[in-house]
């Protein structure tokens, strides 16, 4: 099988494609033969700044084609979906059934990893921040897989004003069109605050700007893999809220509320509510141009790629 893999850290260009065997489901295992497979920016920061190799995590979707002892609720021939921890990027992959689910009919590949797990952050994100009815709401990385659905989910929920920031002023039309009431750029000195609430997407060095558009009372919600730092004190002037999101902890210590939210996911889509945006599909052998649209912020929506 084909599989992409990298042997120091860096850019897209250290990334390379090889010959393997396909792996081996182990217990409480699926072996699925991916047909899509999502590009995550955790993944490409870890490439760029990670200390040595690390394997390829990432959402999969595909066909069942064996599974480990103790599986009950799949069986080959089932179309699924969910986020594998490693070796992601190959035309096999072991998909653990805790973080598997059914792509319903009439969803492909493509439609299941450009929702499902980029819907769950922006949905836990969305619930961690407690969102009241009529709240001002400012979603970073707006253009971004989750930061699409994050806007989509604000404006059904209710919020009084919606505003996507973005990295460049091309992407103003763009999430305009998936509801945002008003646009402010990374560079702006005034981002248009207070807001009641933030879902941050990006973290590092716009974490300070962030926490400063706050209003007293807010509540900001930082799932990226960015890291940053935050003055207690800008918190405390505000009588204000940070919290950390991960969609990790909720699959594999809340599997019902997973499973729920999951649901609620393809519901919102079949009902028109949640709309996917896929960037583009590209080859897993081109994986380099993957990680490329994604460092340069070019991507309008989710980087798949096809095996």
């Amino acid at each position: 099988m084909l599989r992409m893999r990298h042997e120091v850290e860096g850019g897209p260009g250290v990334l390379v494609a090889e010959e393997a065997d396909p792996p081996v489901a182990g217990p409480g295992e699926l072996l699925v033969r991916t047909e899509a497979i999502g590009v995550t920016l955790p993944t490409v920061r870890k490439v760029r700044e990670g200390s040595g190799p690390v394997s390829f995590g990432g959402e999969v979707a595909g066909v069942v084609v064996g599974t480990g002892e103790g599986v009950t609720a799949f069986a080959v021939g089932d179309r699924v979906t969910g986020l594998c921890f490693a070796d992601a990027y190959a035309e096999y992959a072991v998909l653990g059934t805790a973080m598997a689910s059914p792509v319903p009919d009439g969803a492909s590949a493509v439609d299941a990893v450009a929702l499902v797990r980029s819907g769950l952050v922006a949905r836990g994100a969305y619930e961690a921040a407690r969102v009241r009815p009529g709240d001002s709401v400012l979603v970073t990385a707006a253009a971004s897989a989750v930061g699409t659905l994050a806007l989509q989910l604000a404006k059904a929920g209710g919020a009084g004003r919606v505003v996507a920031a973005v990295s460049s002023a091309d992407k103003a039309g763009f999430v305009r069109g998936l509801g945002a009431d008003e646009v402010v750029l990374y560079e702006d000195a005034d981002w248009g605050g207070p807001y009641d609430v933030i879902l941050d997407g990006v973290g590092g060095d716009l974490l300070g700007p962030a926490v400063r558009a706050l209003a007293t009372g807010g509540r900001l919600v930082a799932f990226s893999s960015g890291g940053g730092t935050v003055e207690a004190y800008e918190l405390l002037l505000r009588g204000a809220s940070l919290i950390g999101f991960q969609m990790r902890a909720i699959a594999l210590g809340q599997p019902e509320l997973y499973a729920r939210w999951r649901s609620e996911l393809w519901e919102l889509r079949g009902a028109g509510t949640l709309r996917t945006v896929v960037h583009e599909e590209i080859p897993l052998a081109e994986a380099a141009r993957a990680h490329a649209a994604i460092e340069q912020r070019r991507n309008l929506g989710k980087v798949v790629l096809v095996p």
